[in-house]
Parts: C-alpha cells; structure tokens; sequence
C-alpha cells in the first residue's frame, strides 16, 4: 500500500494548520518513533502506554495520535483508533494516511457510509491513490456490494500493491465471482 505521510500534504494546508510552536514536524516524528516501532515489533499493548504519554506530553503530536491510532487498530479496538485518528486529522486535515486508516476504523466499525466518504474525499485528491481504491473496495465487499466492490479492487490491483495486500484483495474478488465460498464464523482450520 502507498505510504502517505506528510510529504504528500499541501503546503498551503500544512501552513495553515496550527501547531505547538515547540515541536517541529520532524521532533514530532521522532518523539513518536519509538510507538511506531514497538507496533512494527508485534507490540501494541506497549505502542499504547508510550504513546499516551506522548499526547500528553505533546498534545498536538499528529503522528503521537496516528500511531496510537495504529495501535489500538492493531488491538481491536476500534473505536479507540477511530478517536486517535480523527485527532490526528483534527492538527492535521490534509494528513491522507490519516483519512485512510479512519477509513478503515470506520469500516470495522460498520459505518460503511461514513468510510466511503473517507475514501472517496482521498480520491478526490489522487483518483489511483492505491489506499484509497483499497478501502472503498473492502467497504463495498463488506456491505455486499459486489459490483462496485469489484471495480474498486481491480482498480487497486492494477497499482500494483504489495504481495500481502494483493493476496487479500484478490481472495475478496474470488468470494465475489463465487470463486471461492466466503469463511464463516467457526470456520477457523486450528
């Protein structure tokens, strides 16, 4: 998937955002470094203590929220995500990583139409951005909207994703061509 960080906002918008005038963008970046990688280790449980210290300490830290976003996502719980993420987007409006992983917190938690918004309000900025594609197809698939869930993931399999993501788009496209039948709770082969 496309990693969209800060370099992909508006200059303008960036701007115009206010910020603690004692943290940089790229103090804030690595104030939050160390939640991040404790997410990339496998470790959310201790990605959540650290960073909620953090938006303490730092309350208009975007990516101490983003990353406790990640977090809590990475946990479940997301209704929590959600909170982190669109704190993140309250500092940081144009932060696209930020509308995507909302996004998705959105769609977990069932509220398809508000996460089809999301996704589309990134599309409106990059109408082949692969994340946004992504999340509007996954929404669809989840509300049994085939048809334009295939379209959306065709759409971002012509990007050319990552193997990882790739492989779950298409297992989605192969439950929507009756391919394959979808799993059903209990399912699980351990």
């Amino acid at each position: 998937m496309v990693d969209h960080d800060e370099d992909d906002q508006d200059d303008e918008a960036a701007g115009a955002i206010a910020a603690d005038p004692h943290i940089g963008d790229d103090d804030g970046w690595d104030a939050a470094q160390e939640g991040a990688d404790l997410i990339a280790e496998g470790n959310p449980e201790a990605a959540v203590l650290v960073l909620n210290k953090l938006v303490l300490e730092q309350p208009r830290n975007e990516h101490a929220y983003f990353f406790l976003g990640a977090a809590h996502y990475e946990l479940g719980k997301w209704d929590l995500a959600l909170a982190a993420y669109v704190k993140t987007l309250e500092i940081k409006p144009q932060f696209i990583g930020a509308m995507i992983a909302t996004g998705h917190a959105l769609r977990m938690l069932g509220r398809h139409e508000q996460a089809l918004r999301m996704g589309n309000e990134v599309l409106k900025r990059d109408k082949n951005d692969a994340d946004a594609l992504f999340l509007l197809g996954a929404t669809h698939f989840a509300r049994d909207d085939g048809a334009a869930a295939i379209g959306y993931l065709e759409r971002f399999l012509d990007t050319r994703p990552e193997a990882e993501v790739a492989t779950e788009a298409r297992g989605m496209l192969q439950v929507l061509r009756g391919e394959v039948a979808p799993a059903m709770p209990g399912d699980d082969p351990d």
